[in-house]
């Protein structure tokens, strides 16, 4: 899966059961690891960190729904450590009468660094997206 999303077609979209994002890496981590070719942490999570862009995480609630609870951006490597940044959020306010789990999604104020390939594209996208002010 890695290999074909690293070669330069634009456009890939995987699932992995994980807890939290920087689990969905580690899981992906020992994957990788389990396929008998030798390969270092550090060329595995170098593979990681140039295939994958964002990370959408899907929580079942304890209503039964399943909600969209965090947007995650891998940056990049730093030593041997992929490093990501947490875009959105999904912030938990309380249950509704009827056993529904109430919340909303906030931008964390993190500016994704995707958005400067998105503007090369014409895709514009304000900047009062990632204000975690604003109630969305």
């Amino acid at each position: 899966m890695l290999q074909a999303m690293n070669t330069g077609h634009e456009g890939s979209m995987a699932t992995i059961h994980a807890n939290t994002p920087r689990d969905a890496i580690s899981r992906l981590e020992q994957m990788l690891g389990m396929t008998g070719m030798p390969m270092t942490v550090g060329s595995i999570r170098g593979q990681i960190s140039s295939a994958i862009r964002l990370i959408v995480q899907l929580t079942r609630l304890s209503d039964g729904k399943r909600k969209v609870t965090s947007i995650s951006e891998i940056t990049g490597m730093e030593g041997d450590i992929i490093q990501m940044q947490e875009i959105y959020r999904y912030v938990r306010t309380g249950m509704a009468p009827n056993g529904t789990v109430e919340g909303h999604f906030r931008a964390t104020g993190v500016r994704p660094r995707f958005l400067e390939d998105l503007v090369a594209k014409g895709i514009e996208i304000p900047g009062s997206y990632f204000d975690p002010t604003r109630p969305m």
